[in-house]
């Protein structure tokens, strides 16, 4: 990170960061092409290692190129307000954003699909649900635990 002045790295504050975050950029790879997605998500923190978790149809081009390469690129961002300046040079915008990377990794069985998407109802919904075998196995669910994470402020 270039503007080290600005990293938030207190885990506190990052998870305060993410739970008022609902929308999730995910950005891969389709051969040399980029190809980005939003998504809504949930999410953990165990030991300051995120893990992010989504769901999906069970087809689709956002999958036929994470099976292909499963390396993406996260991007959660939080906008506040123009900062305004009498020198035009000297505008800017307050934010704080978390870019993090990992490989996405598909969810098979069922208790796993369950808490995953419990995960993504209670940060969406603050709250869980009783999920049933037949609705999890409805859905494609997959994680990212982040192997690299940052945490951006203005």
């Amino acid at each position: 990170m270039r503007r080290k002045d600005r990293e938030i790295t207190d885990i506190s504050r990052i998870n305060e960061f993410l739970s008022g975050c609902k929308v999730c950029r995910m950005a891969m790879c389709d051969g040399n092409k980029p190809y980005m997605v939003a998504l809504n998500f949930g999410y953990t923190e165990v030991d300051g290692v995120f893990t992010f978790y989504f769901h999906s149809a069970q087809e689709g081009r956002k999958l036929d190129i994470l099976k292909v390469n499963p390396a993406v690129c996260l991007e959660l961002d939080w906008s506040g307000d123009v900062v305004e300046s009498s020198n035009p040079c000297a505008y800017g915008y307050q934010f704080a954003s978390v870019i993090a990377e990992g490989n996405v990794e598909f969810i098979q069985s069922t208790e796993d699909r369950i808490y995953a998407l419990n995960r993504l109802m209670l940060h969406m919904t603050g709250k869980e649900f009783a999920f049933t075998p037949q609705m999890v196995q409805g859905v494609c669910v997959y994680k990212v635990t982040a192997d690299t994470l940052s945490c951006k402020i203005r």
